[in-house]
């Protein structure tokens, strides 16, 4: 579904992503960790056609994101640490502009739910402008979740978010990948990569330190005598940054 390969992201002489090659197939959730500046908000940005690659290709169900950028659109979904949203439009009115963009008939009951289950439906009418951080989270992952994407891409999807928020996206996002969404999230919150993810990719300095499955990765640095007998994901993360 998503396919990235040799996948290089420039900012003038500086790399930000450099040769970085994966897959994420229909139903697999990715989780993409790494330090500040590892390359993850590019990545994703890069997959959603917000910015050019440099070289190499990013493919989103068979199409390729600089030579098929609005086919790759119809079939994404991203939602940036901070959304942006229209100040002037109220909730109900970004989703219904969704539907619109989306081509979604009949997307009034799917609309209801989805401010329920966020607690946002007392909100309905309020102005962007005026919700607090959490709120516009909120937000920005209802209208993700109305398109339903094949490709739902994450980055720090759980900043601002409350409790019971936070166990509607982690079973939203579970339900969506039982459908067969291919999605990312990058965290840096290794218990939630932990608990909601299948496949795990490493970034440092813009390169990719591991990919795999989460049992793979906890199974490869356990055989670090530094770390022997511990497999967390914490110590696996750890682990693969240092031997290099």
């Amino acid at each position: 579904m998503i396919v990235a390969d040799r996948f290089t992201k420039l900012y003038g002489p500086l790399p930000a992503v450099q040769e970085l090659s994966f897959r994420v197939r229909p139903g697999e959730v990715l989780g993409l960790i790494g330090r500040n500046g590892a390359g993850k908000t590019t990545t994703l940005r890069a997959l959603a056609g917000i910015i050019p690659i440099t070289s190499g290709s990013l493919i989103v169900g068979g199409f390729d994101v600089c030579h098929a950028p609005l086919a790759v659109k119809q079939l994404t979904a991203y939602v940036a640490d901070d959304p942006q949203l229209f100040s002037d439009l109220s909730v109900v009115q970004h989703l219904q502009f969704t539907a619109s963009v989306y081509g979604i008939r009949n997307s009034s009951e799917h609309i209801n739910e989805l401010l329920e289950s966020f607690e946002l439906a007392d909100k309905r009418h309020t102005a962007a402008s005026n919700l607090s951080r959490g709120m516009r989270q909120k937000l920005g992952i209802c209208s993700a979740c109305l398109s339903q994407p094949r490709a739902l891409l994450l980055d720090e999807p759980l900043t601002g978010l409350d409790p019971q928020a936070i166990r509607v996206l982690k079973n939203t996002i579970r339900a969506m990948a039982k459908q067969g969404t291919a999605v990312m999230i990058s965290s840096h919150l290794l218990a939630m990569v932990e608990d909601l993810c299948s496949h795990a990719l490493i970034l440092d300095a813009g390169k990719s330190r591991f990919f795999g499955t989460l049992l793979e990765l906890r199974e490869h640095f356990s055989q670090n005598s530094a770390i022997a007998g511990e497999t967390t994901l914490e110590h696996a993360y750890f682990a693969a940054l240092e031997t290099h």
